[in-house]
């Protein structure tokens, strides 16, 4: 099959995909397109926003319609490493043998992961970056496709483990999710509220979604739509030549060239959902909110003058 053809056919399955998804979760459009896209590209993402916004039942129903497996881990203070990766057990012959932990699964999510003290956050990097893990000394792959999505809450800073920003620079891209309108929310509540139960069929499987992840990376770019995005990246930092006032008053540290890498595979995906054979500028600034939101620093002052990271990519797009 062509790779014509076979953006042709993404386009119609990501449709359907869409109209599966929607079976469960009413709205949240452009949040559900994102986790796509990310794992379109074979990216981690990281969902923001206040409990009780459906954010397990989105990861679980996305699974289910890709026909991955799926595991959820709450993190809490108390959780170790050896709680997600699965650890060595003495068997009945007196020998040792491995129990793997929850992993080791197609999906993760990482439910709650800045609540969680960052030696466990830490062994989760690991998986995310090298897609295997060492357990004493015995590194054990992990089953591809491989994803991470993790949840934080933006609301209750107690107890809470900040992440550092070079585990946040792992994640392709941070969803906010918003509160749903009245009329979504009216929505909601008439279909959680009955006897109905409703499920949702598998589109994928592992293997196609591993061909999609190729079919993205082997779409080309022009040069103009990468300078525009290495440029852009360029733009949030604080300590280059061209960097503009704005960017020297409102931010401490920019985005590294990771974010160049991610925007432009994004940009690839968000194109190819479209049905266009080659992404252009404008599907890069469709995706630029997610992928800079996080890798974007601001100092003191524009904490105090309550400018958000929205605001300063807004200016610089």
């Amino acid at each position: 099959m062509s790779d014509v053809t076979a953006i042709q056919n993404l386009v119609t399955k990501h449709k359907n995909l869409k109209q599966e998804i929607a079976k469960i979760i009413i709205g949240q459009e452009l949040v559900i397109d994102q986790i796509l896209l990310s794992i379109y590209t074979g990216g981690h993402s990281l969902l923001i926003g206040v409990p009780g916004l459906a954010k397990t039942l989105m990861v679980n129903t996305i699974a289910q319609t890709l026909g991955l497996d799926f595991k959820r881990i709450q993190f809490t203070p108390d959780l170790m490493p050896s709680d997600i990766l699965g650890s060595e057990v003495l068997d009945q012959s007196r020998s040792f043998k491995f129990i793997k932990g929850p992993i080791f699964a197609n999906i993760i999510l990482a439910d709650e992961i800045n609540r969680t003290p960052p030696k466990t956050q830490a062994a989760l990097l690991e998986a995310m970056q090298e897609r295997s893990v060492t357990i004493a000394g015995e590194q054990h792959k992990l089953e591809l496709p491989y994803f991470v999505l993790a949840t934080q809450n933006p609301i209750e800073q107690e107890g809470t483990y900040p992440l550092p920003e070079a585990q946040l620079d792992r994640f392709m891209f941070a969803i906010e999710l918003k509160y749903p309108s009245i009329a979504e929310e009216v929505q909601i509540v008439k279909a959680t509220t009955g006897d109905d139960i409703v499920s949702v069929n598998a589109l994928f499987n592992a293997k196609e979604i591993l061909e999609v992840q190729h079919l993205i990376r082997r779409i080309p770019v022009p040069d103009n739509v990468v300078e525009y995005a290495v440029n852009l990246v360029n733009s949030t930092r604080p300590n280059t030549e061209n960097t503009t006032d704005f960017v020297k008053q409102y931010i401490d540290w920019g985005a590294g060239p990771r974010a160049s890498q991610n925007l432009i595979l994004a940009a690839k995906a968000h194109a190819a959902i479209q049905g266009k054979f080659s992404p252009d500028i404008e599907n890069i600034k469709a995706v630029a909110f997610g992928i800079l939101r996080h890798r974007i620093i601001k100092n003191y002052k524009a904490e105090a003058e309550g400018i958000s990271e929205e605001d300063i990519i807004n200016q610089l797009l």
